[in-house]
This record gives C-alpha cells, structure tokens and sequence, in this order.
C-alpha cells in the first residue's frame, strides 16, 4: 500500500508577485507623494502667517515699508538660532512678500485656537480633554481649507509673489494649477510673456476673464495668440534659413512648441501627404486639439505672407472637413506662421464671416514686456 503524498503549499508564481509588486509601489509612491503635498501645505501656511505676523505687527497691518531692515535682520537671527537653516533675511522678506501679494484670501482662513489658549479661560482639564477631538476635527478642516486655496509648492509662490499685477499674478497660478506646471515652466511662460500676448489677442472683457479663469478654450480664436515666440529653436533672427529648417527646429524641440501653440495640442504627423486629382500635396505639421476636437493644419513660411499662402491653407482646411474627419469633430483650423503678416492681404483673401483660417506671425526673439504691455494700453 503507497503512502499517501502530502499536498505541498503552491509556491506564488512571478506573475503573481510581480502583481503584488506593483501595488507596493503603487501604494508607497501614493504616500510618499500625500506626505509631500501635506508637507507643502503646512510649510506654505506657516510661511504666509509669517508673513502676516511681520506685516500686522510690524506695519500695523499697513502695506507700507517702514517695518525697517532691522525687524527682518533681528528674525532672521533668532529664527536661524533656533530652527537651523531656512530662515535668511531674503527668504523672510520673501515670506512677508507672500503675504502681501495674496492677503486678500486671509479672510478665509481661521486659525484653531490652541488647547494652551483655551486653558487661560479657566476651563477645567477634563473639558478640554472632551473638546481634543473638536480640536483636531477644526485643525483638519483648517488645512485642508488652506490646501485648497494654496494648492502649489512654496517655490511656485515665491515666484509668483513677484509678479506686481494681480490680473496677471492669479492668471499665471490658475495656468499652473490647470496645467501643472513645474516652476521651470511657470518662470518659461512667465518670462515669455504669455499673459500679455493672449490679451493682445482679446477684448478688454476676455482679459479680465484671463485673470479670472485663466485660459478658456471654447471656440478657435481662442487657441491663437498675437504672436508666436520661437526663441526655444535657436535660430539666429538674422541668419539665412529656410522653411525646412524651420520645420526640422520645431520637430526637434516638438514638446515646447506644443507648449507654445496653447492648450490641449497633440501632434499628429510633419510633412503629411495627401493625394487629390492625382496631385500630392504636404501640410507641413498637422496637429490635433482636443479640447476643441478638431484637426489644426500649420503651414510655415519664412517671408511676407501672400494670398496664394491663404488660397493653398483654405483648400487644405477643406479637404481635411470633407475627407478626413469624422462627424462628431469640429471643423479643421488652418493656421499660418508667418515672419511677415499682411493684415490687408488676410482680409481681402478671406470672408469676413471666416473663422478658420488664421495668419499669425513668429518671432525668433522675446519682446520686452514693456513693449507688449504698451500695445496691450494703446488696443
């Protein structure tokens, strides 16, 4: 008579643990990245009533700078002293800063009183212990309130704080939430002026909507800027170059171009062939927007714009709406990037009811903000 084999435990196969794997990392990454965002969160409410307390206390709540050198310097010692690095003159100045740019939000934020303030009114110990859990209920409804209302990192603040103009200051963190960005690519779109290139290219009404909502993107026009900065391909304004080669700068540097057309852009395809009446015909990039759902054809040109440019853009547009794109999508939008735009020969070329086609002009080299700031006033 055989002796029964005893049933071994099934060894977990790799595919099993590669499963597990996968869920710790998943697991520890999504804690990692609660601690950080908690972490921010309570570096940036300390630092703004920091900031409070310098302006409150110091200025009597004025915006005036008579808080003197002195108050930020004597801080800076003890601060230092106490609590290690973190604290210099500049980065408390930068904390007072802070405040001032973004005070107005003060109102929505309630500090808890603390236990040791409540014992000054005589309540005993054991009414305190009953009310701990309230107090740590009111805590955490405190920051979350302020994470709500400060989602960014302290750096993104710190370079925000900087910009003077309040439309324009809640315009860039608004892009910045929506688009999370890095504090690279704040201080990229910062320094490119896009604030004040979209509102070149809006009425009065639409730049307060900048500030109030950042970029909405509705209907065509509302993708387009007044001009496109291409200083990322580093091409020299002055040097010979040819349409290929402005092409072949963009492809190569593809993710900051998209950046640079605007919102919800993909790229599809360079040099994308059709055939129609057994003639070939290139569009130089194709692109797609999603938000809009619709195809953008881009036709580059290193010269003055001339009408057949708009004739050849209009009957690629027509061709993509009647062969290419689906019934659900909207219909396609020529855009042409031009070194030289005629607005007279754009005008004359297209209907007036067009809403289409566009001739918008590049430029190799970042204008000053004070220069668009003056078109910006004299629209």
């Amino acid at each position: 008579m055989k002796t029964p084999v005893k049933n071994k435990k099934s060894k977990p196969t790799r595919v099993h643990l590669s499963g597990v794997v996968k869920q710790a990392f998943n697991l520890i990454n999504a804690s990692r990245n609660l601690v950080i965002r908690q972490t921010n969160t309570i570096i940036v409410f300390t630092y703004y009533q920091l900031g409070r307390l310098i302006i409150e206390n110091e200025q009597g709540g004025t915006d005036r700078a008579a808080y003197g050198k002195e108050t930020i310097k004597e801080l800076s010692i003890h601060l230092t002293k106490k609590f290690g690095d973190g604290f210099s003159e500049r980065n408390i100045d930068q904390m007072r800063l802070f405040y001032l740019a973004f005070k107005q939000r003060g109102s929505y934020i309630q500090s808890p009183q603390t236990p040791s303030a409540k014992s000054s009114s005589g309540k005993s110990p054991q009414t305190l212990s009953a009310k701990s859990s309230k107090s740590t209920s009111s805590k955490n409804k405190l920051h979350n309130n302020f994470a709500e209302l400060f989602p960014l990192s302290w750096s993104h603040y710190v370079l925000l704080s900087r910009i003077k103009n309040a439309d324009e200051r809640s315009f860039y963190e608004i892009e910045t939430i929506q688009g999370n960005w890095s504090v690279r690519e704040l201080q990229r779109q910062f320094d490119g002026s896009l604030f004040e290139r979209l509102a070149l290219s809006k009425d009065k009404k639409k730049v307060r909507e900048l500030a109030s909502k950042g970029q909405v993107v509705q209907k065509p026009e509302d993708v387009l800027k007044s001009t496109y900065i291409l200083e990322f391909l580093g091409l020299e304004a002055k040097s010979n170059y040819t349409e290929t080669d402005l092409e072949t700068a963009i492809i190569s540097r593809i993710e900051h171009f998209l950046i640079e057309m605007g919102k919800g852009f993909l790229f599809q395809g360079r040099q994308v062939r059709f055939t129609f009446d057994n003639d070939d015909f290139f569009v130089d990039l194709v692109l797609y927007n999603r938000l809009l759902q619709c195809f953008v054809l881009v036709d580059l040109k290193i010269g003055k714009i001339r009408h057949q440019d708009i004739g050849q853009m209009q009957m690629y547009v027509n061709y993509y709406d009647r062969y290419i794109k689906t019934d659900f999508e909207k219909p396609t939008i020529g855009i042409i990037i031009c070194k030289d735009k005629s607005d007279a020969v754009v005008e004359i070329t297209l209907p007036k009811d067009n809403k289409t086609i566009f001739a918008k002009e590049y430029k190799l080299y970042l204008p000053s903000k004070n220069e668009l700031i003056k078109l910006i006033k004299e629209k």
